[in-house]
């Protein structure tokens, strides 16, 4: 697609003029500004940019986004295939394999229109902007390297700054602080505890502390549980491989896989038929000059998949599966999550100048 030029999004800045590309985790520790990308199976992407400066979020243009028919979407899984899913998680949870899995699902729709003047992921970063606006939102677009996404994720995976790190893992989901149950905070603690035992790999032995537990975070159109976990890097780590030893301790991130983390992953690989690709990775920035970035946790997340005769616009959309989860109720949540997203990419919803946008049909 050599007329959509390399930029990459985040935390109001824009980055251009690409000068190297690299799957070389120690990159990150060297010199430049770089947008990442990790994809839940591997796959890591670096990009280092020459310009990069301040900018608000992109303007929603007419014609430069054609998103898929809303009644195009088509889902990894159906609604029995999850359900059936979840069943088998709890089975294995009463066996003792695991505490906890993630059951995830892969939405797909052709793009009406392919074209760069159609096609543009940086303009869906608009339109979501105006529609579900979220803390860790951004672009990144390298064609030549087959990386077009465009993410809402709510979700920290890793906030790096020196030798402090953190990280805010998301358990629990309801439309309202009501629909909260006991079983979302049980799932929270879980994670936070993951959480913590993989910062631990990389941290100073007595440096993990969790400062915010089951905190209720609201987003559009949901409600989310939030912890916060924080640590400090051993010594040896504020300069050289501290990223290489960050994403190798504790990716992929805990909140999207389970516990224990290996239990989990091999469950995710039987009964998920799709890999997740960039869903659930994590994407985000490192400014590798000044010692800090900010990798959110992949959800919440579109990518432009080219390699079909239609180019796919891709959506990722899961839960957490307990001893406690109702099959149905997980799969409700699954479309909670997704049913605003959807509307915006499919145009649903119309982006418009700020003050002015009319609402997207509740979830």
């Amino acid at each position: 697609m050599p007329d959509l030029t390399p930029l990459a999004r985040f935390g109001g800045r824009l980055a251009t003029d690409l000068r190297d590309v690299t799957s070389d985790p120690e990159a990150l520790d060297s010199t430049g500004w770089w947008a990442v990308v990790a994809g839940f199976e591997g796959g890591l992407r670096c990009a280092r940019f020459g310009d990069v400066r301040a900018a608000p979020p992109p303007a929603p243009l007419p014609g430069r986004w054609r998103g898929p028919d809303a009644g195009a979407w088509t889902s990894s899984l159906d609604r029995a295939a999850y359900t059936e899913g979840v069943r088998r998680i709890r089975t294995a949870i009463a066996a003792g394999d695991v505490y906890q899995a993630n059951l995830c699902r892969v939405l797909s729709a052709p793009l009406p229109d392919p074209s760069p003047t159609a096609a543009d992921i940086d303009q869906l970063t608009a339109r979501l902007a105006h529609g579900n606006p979220a803390p860790y939102a951004g672009t990144v677009r390298l064609p030549a390297h087959g990386i077009e996404i465009a993410t809402a994720s709510p979700e920290l995976y890793l906030r790096r700054d020196g030798r402090a790190v953190e990280s805010g893992p998301i358990k629990g989901t309801g439309r309202t602080r009501a629909d909260l149950q006991e079983k979302d905070h049980a799932e929270n603690v879980m994670i936070t505890d993951l959480v913590r035992n993989d910062l631990g790999r990389v941290c100073a032995v007595g440096s993990i502390t969790v400062p915010a537990l089951c905190t209720v975070e609201p987003h559009p159109g949901l409600v989310h549980l939030v912890s916060t976990v924080r640590g400090e890097l051993t010594e040896t780590d504020e300069r050289g491989a501290g990223w290489a030893r960050l994403l190798a301790g504790t990716f992929p991130p805990g909140s999207v896989t389970g516990a224990p983390k290996s239990s989990a992953l091999r469950l995710i690989e039987a009964l998920e038929p799709v890999p997740r690709g960039p869903y659930c990775g994590g994407v985000g920035w490192v400014d590798a000059d000044r010692g800090t970035g900010e990798l959110a946790v992949g959800i919440r997340t579109f990518w432009i998949d080219r390699d079909h005769a239609r180019p796919l616009l891709r959506f990722g959309t899961g839960a957490g599966i307990t001893w406690g989860s109702d099959p149905e109720g997980e799969w409700r949540e699954t479309e909670l999550k997704a049913s605003r997203l959807l509307a915006v990419a499919s145009g649903e919803y119309e982006a418009r100048a700020p003050g002015t946008d009319r609402q997207p049909p509740p979830p």
